[in-house]
């Protein structure tokens, strides 16, 4: 198992962009999870002028009612990040229960788990998130269900190929025959041989997470104001004289959503690879 670990973490090594998208990834974490002790004011209370340009006082200026701009981004930079965390961990656990007991048991439960995740995938993404969002109230925890929710049938269908695969291997068989609980079969032998491509595709659900949050929020129908997150920071900027003239307002959280996607899909490029055998 150490030198399966080695050998991962120097096919992860060779990738030096996915290194260093690790490194800035693990700082803007470490921010997000400092903010309430590093920020410099306190994220909902007005603390200067209205709209007030970066100074030494505010390094990123104020926002339209004087609240500083840094200390918003922080919290939200850790608002964002626990919904796209929270909401990748529900659909992957709900993917990869239903991909497992589908593979697996097969039959009729499996057409029906199959049909019903076809059925889910038929419908445009977009809509249906935006459609689950109008119903519900919005709000942080909604936004973390509706996106746990929809994000499933990829995870789903990724499980149940593998497991089809595994099905057939030697040492499947065998625990079958030697008469082993079905349990044991799933989460000790066929689970942990499914765990690399899962962790990969789940990256993606990350930062897709993060970027559905961003747009609902944006458009008034996610995380609501008060409570700072990248989304409803770039709210301001559907105003003309903000976009072209305030640019500390909403370029700021532009970036750091850009670059949080981004540093998030080199990464699981690179774990991709990593866990291939065939790279070695």
């Amino acid at each position: 198992m150490k030198g399966q670990t080695k050998l991962i973490i120097r096919r992860f090594s060779r990738h030096k962009m996915a290194v260093a998208c690790l490194a800035v990834l693990a700082v803007l974490i470490l921010l997000a999870v400092l903010a309430p002790w590093i920020s410099p004011y306190s994220p909902t209370k007005p603390t200067g002028k209205f709209s007030q340009p970066p100074s030494a006082e505010h390094w990123l200026g104020t926002d339209k009612i004087g609240r500083d701009m840094l200390s918003r981004i922080l919290y939200a930079m850790r608002v964002s990040l626990l919904v796209g965390f929270l909401a990748t961990l529900i659909s992957t656990a709900i993917g990869v229960i239903l991909g497992l007991v589908s593979g697996y048991f097969g039959g009729p439960l499996d057409k029906a788990i199959m049909s019903f995740t076809d059925m889910v995938m038929s419908f445009p993404y977009i809509l249906l998130v935006l459609v689950a969002a109008a119903i519900f109230q919005p709000g942080m925890e909604s936004i973390i269900l509706i996106l746990g929710f929809v994000d499933w049938p990829g995870v789903t269908r990724l499980v149940r190929g593998n497991v089809l695969s595994l099905r057939e291997t030697n040492f499947v068989k065998s625990d079958v025959t030697a008469g082993m609980p079905r349990r044991y079969i799933l989460f000790s032998e066929i689970l942990p041989n499914t765990v690399a491509p899962v962790l990969v595709y789940a990256t993606s659900v990350f930062a897709l997470s993060i970027l559905d949050e961003a747009a609902l929020s944006f458009l008034g129908m996610g995380v609501q104001p008060p409570t700072p997150s990248l989304g409803n920071l770039l709210n301001g900027a559907e105003s003309l004289s903000v976009l072209t003239g305030k640019p500390w307002l909403w370029v700021p959280a532009g970036a750091v959503i850009i670059l949080l996607v981004v540093c998030i899909n080199f990464v699981g490029d690179a774990l991709r690879d990593a866990f291939d055998p065939r790279n070695e």
